[in-house]
């Protein structure tokens, strides 16, 4: 049996409202991902999916149950040993990029990889080759497209080669035909290297592409109640 790469048990989270009302956002008994799987999470804006992705990768804790990546469960580790973790086996794709404003596209994959042990500039270079910035290495996030951007953000979200890659909305940002570069480049790169990965998206295109396809309404026992990511 391959061994899993995400296992998520009795995970719980949620937040107390200004009028002092329990939210629960999230409710997920059990989730899982072998290694070298691709995955869709197919959801509705709004009803908790960035907050999953968020405590698998260690930025945010649960308040109950297990997230265990690569053999580790983050929810037992302390803030500074979920970032080192996640550094060395998670590979996460923002929804809103997170590049930073004053280094290059090169600068900003290179030290990406930093975090894990000493900068991948030759790694960072071929990545961003592959998804068509060869022309583009020094120039700063304001200076490319959007679609630039994100092509980027994948680039940064594989320079550690992880055992688990996270997407956000991968392809919300971009044209169809750089859409479907920037999931190739995810899911090829995800093959070559065994690692899992999981997308989340309300676009029936990208899901589509999937064969495992999980309803996020179905796995989150809390999304009924229209909690917001």
């Amino acid at each position: 049996m391959t061994k899993a790469v995400l296992e998520l048990a009795g995970v719980r989270k949620g937040y107390v409202a200004p009028d002092g009302a329990r939210i629960e956002v999230l409710d997920v008994p059990g989730l899982a991902l072998a290694a070298g799987e691709q995955v869709a999470l197919r959801g509705a804006s709004g009803t908790g999916k960035s907050t999953l992705l968020h405590l698998i990768a260690g930025i945010v804790r649960p308040d109950a149950g297990s997230v265990r990546v690569a053999g580790e469960d983050m929810a037992r580790l302390d803030e500074a040993a979920r970032d080192a973790w996640r550094a060395r086996h998670v590979g996460y794709v923002f929804q809103t990029f997170n590049l930073l404003q004053g280094f290059s596209a090169l600068e900003n994959v290179a030290l990406a990889s930093m975090f894990a042990g000493p900068a991948k500039v030759a790694r960072a270079r071929e990545l961003l080759e592959r998804v068509g910035l060869s022309g583009r290495l020094d120039y700063l996030p304001h200076k490319l497209s959007i679609g630039q951007q994100q092509r980027v953000a994948v680039a940064r979200a594989l320079v550690n080669s992880p055992q688990l890659v996270l997407a956000d909305e991968p392809t919300g940002n971009l044209d169809r035909a750089n859409a479907e570069a920037a999931l190739a480049l995810l899911r090829d790169t995800c093959r070559e290297n065994g690692a899992a990965l999981l997308v989340v998206s309300h676009d029936e295109r990208v899901v589509e592409r999937f064969e495992r396809v999980l309803d996020f309404a179905t796995l989150n026992r809390a999304a009924a109640l229209g909690a917001k990511a």
